[in-house]
C-alpha cells in the first residue's frame, strides 16, 4: 500500500478511536451505577466498534459478497450514530457544569442528562436513515441564451451521486429510475459518482438504467468515486448499459451542446482550461457542462459555457458537516446560482456515501425544463 493512503487510513482510524474513547468515557462517567464487569464490556465493545468503519471500507473497495455488504452497511450505519453520540457526549459535559453552576445538579441527574442526550442522538440517527430513502423530485426552469426553438419546453433529468455499491444496490437504482421515468425526460444527465468505488457486480447494479429511454439518451461524466482506482471497469459497465460517457468530449443534441469533463481533469486548472478551449462551441451557442464538483467556475465561464451541472457535495449529507460543506463551496453547495454569465446547478444527489443517512440535507433528482433567455 502506498504511503499516502496508509497515512490517511491511520489518521482516520486515530480520529475514530479517539471519538469512541471519549464517548465511552462519558457514558461511564455519567452512569456511575454500572457494575465493573459491565463497564469493562462496554469499553471493549465500543472501542472494538471504532475499527469497524475502516475495516468495512477496506473490504468494500476490494470485495463484494453478502458478508462484505452486510458488514459494510452495519459499519456505516454505526458510524452515523457515532456522529450523534459524539455530539451528545460533547454537550453532556458543559451542560452538566452549567447545571452545577446554577445549583440545579445532583448525582441522580447525571444519568438522566446523559441518557436523554443519547436518546436524542438515536432519534436523529433513525430520522436520518428514513430521510435518506425519501428521494425528492425538484423542479426548476432554466433559460439558456441561444437555445434552439425545438428545445423550449423540453425536459432533462439530473441524477447525481447514486453511489451504487454494497449499500445502494440495484433496487435503489430501480427506485431512482422509476422516479425519473415518470417525468418523460428528453435527456438524462449523470455528473459523476454513479458508483461508490467498490468492487461490486457493476453490470447488475446499473441494469435498471437500461429501462430509462430518453429521446436523446443518458450522458455521464466521471466523479471522484469512479476514479479511486482505474475507472476502466466502471466505464465499461456504464457504456454496456447504453449510457454515453463524455470523457473530455462534446456532443451536439439537436442544436444543444453537451460537454463532459472527467473529475481528474477538473482538479488541474490549466488542464481543464486547455480541454474546454478545445471543446467549447462557438460564441452564443447553448452549452451544458457536466462537471462533478461545483468548482472551476471562472474557467468554465471564460470558456463561454451557459450551464454547469454538478453534484459531489451531497449538501453536506449529515449535520454538522453541512456547515463545513457550506464553508468550502459557499452558495454553490446546492441549488441554482450564477457566476457571472455562467449558471451552476449543484444537486445534493440521490444516494449517500458512508452512513446511509441524511440529516440537514435531502436526496433528490432534478427535473429541468428548458427555456430561451430573453
Amino acid at each position: 500500500m502506498k504511503a499516502w493512503p496508509l497515512l490517511a487510513i491511520v489518521i482516520v482510524q486515530g480520529i475514530l478511536f479517539a471519538a469512541h474513547l471519549f464517548i465511552v468515557h462519558t457514558w461511564i462517567a455519567f452512569f456511575p451505577g454500572l457494575a465493573p464487569v459491565t463497564v469493562q464490556a462496554l469499553r471493549i465493545c465500543v472501542l472494538a466498534l471504532s475499527f469497524s468503519f475502516v475495516a468495512g471500507a477496506l473490504l468494500n473497495f476490494r470485495h463484494s459478497n453478502r458478508f462484505v455488504s452486510a458488514f459494510y452497511t452495519l459499519a456505516c450505519t454505526w458510524l452515523g450514530f457515532v456522529n450523534y453520540f459524539f455530539l451528545a457526549a460533547c454537550l453532556t459535559w458543559p451542560l452538566w457544569y452549567l447545571m452545577r453552576a446554577l445549583g440545579a445538579a445532583s448525582p441522580l441527574e447525571r444519568p438522566i442528562l446523559a441518557g436523554s442526550l443519547v436518546i436524542v442522538g438515536i432519534f436523529v440517527g433513525v430520522y436520518g436513515l428514513i430521510n435518506a430513502r425519501r428521494i425528492r423530485e425538484r423542479f426548476i426552469k432554466i433559460e439558456l441564451p441561444g437555445l434552439p426553438e425545438q428545445w423550449r419546453g423540453r425536459r432533462a433529468v439530473l441524477i447525481s451521486d447514486l453511489h451504487l455499491g454494497n449499500i445502494n444496490k440495484a433496487g435503489f437504482c430501480r427506485k431512482v429510475v422509476r422516479l425519473a421515468a415518470r417525468h418523460k425526460p428528453d435527456v438524462v444527465f449523470i455528473p459523476g459518482d454513479l458508483y461508490d468505488g467498490s468492487t461490486a457486480k457493476l453490470d447488475w447494479l446499473i441494469a435498471p438504467l437500461k429501462e430509462l429511454k430518453p429521446r436523446f439518451g443518458i450522458f455521464f461524466s466521471t466523479g471522484n468515486h469512479e476514479e479511486f482506482h482505474d475507472p476502466g471497469d466502471y466505464l465499461k459497465a456504464i457504456r454496456a448499459a447504453g449510457i454515453h460517457v463524455l470523457a473530455n468530449e462534446r456532443v451536439t443534441l439537436d442544436g444543444l451542446h453537451i460537454l463532459g469533463i472527467s473529475y481528474h481533469e477538473a482538479t488541474f486548472p490549466m488542464r481543464m482550461r486547455t480541454r474546454l478551449a478545445k471543446l467549447k462551441p462557438g460564441a452564443g451557442q447553448p452549452s451544458i457542462l457536466l462537471n462533478h464538483a461545483p468548482v472551476r467556475m471562472p474557467i468554465v465561464e471564460e470558456a463561454g459555457i451557459a450551464l454547469q451541472l454538478s453534484g459531489h457535495t451531497h449538501g453536506g449529507q449529515l449535520f454538522p458537516y453541512t456547515w463545513l460543506t457550506e464553508r468550502v463551496f459557499g452558495e454553490f453547495t446546492h441549488g441554482l446560482h450564477k457566476f457571472g454569465n455562467l449558471q451552476v446547478y449543484t444537486s445534493t444527489g440521490a444516494g449517500t456515501w458512508g452512513p446511509p443517512m441524511r440529516v440537514g440535507s435531502n436526496p433528490e433528482i432534478v427535473v429541468i425544463e428548458f427555456g430561451a433567455a430573453s
